[in-house]
């Protein structure tokens, strides 16, 4: 199983509003950045709002960030676009054998490692922001251009 792939789009879409915020962002703009159909740019975007990560308004093309740049972490926007749900960034299978040894308890031996695990990453991604993103995009892009 991996995070979907809303997550790194969620990240993609605040870095480009951000990047571009003297210019309208419209959904079309902005899945043309993805490289993806603008509806399901909507649909993320709506999540966004919904967390209260950015700013938009039906029938006006353009965002904003709704809090400031260091304010947003990775982790907020891993939650707004339902990457995974809690605790359920490794799927355990369901049905092993319970007449074997490891077959009875190899659930019960995993599951807390994933759990630590699952929150190891989450704990790294709370702890980079929006604004660390965008400084590194900038930075390649300058290295790029010189």
């Amino acid at each position: 199983m991996s995070i979907s792939s809303r997550f790194s789009i969620g990240i993609h879409i605040l870095t480009l509003i951000e990047t571009t915020k003297d210019e309208v962002a419209s959904s079309e703009y902005i899945a043309g950045s993805v490289n993806a159909n603008p509806a399901m740019i909507r649909k993320i975007m709506g999540m966004l709002k919904k967390a209260g990560l950015i700013d938009v308004r039906p029938g006006v093309a353009g965002a904003q960030l709704s809090k400031n740049l260091t304010d947003i972490t990775l982790l907020d926007i891993y939650k707004a676009v339902d990457a995974v749900k809690d605790d359920e960034l490794f799927n355990i299978h369901e049905n092993p054998n319970p007449n074997c040894e490891v077959g009875r308890n190899i659930q019960v031996t995993i599951e807390p490692i994933f759990h630590i695990a699952q929150n190891a990453l989450e704990q790294v991604l709370e702890n980079v922001t929006i604004d660390a993103i965008i400084k590194d995009v900038e930075s390649r892009e300058k290295q790029q251009l010189s």
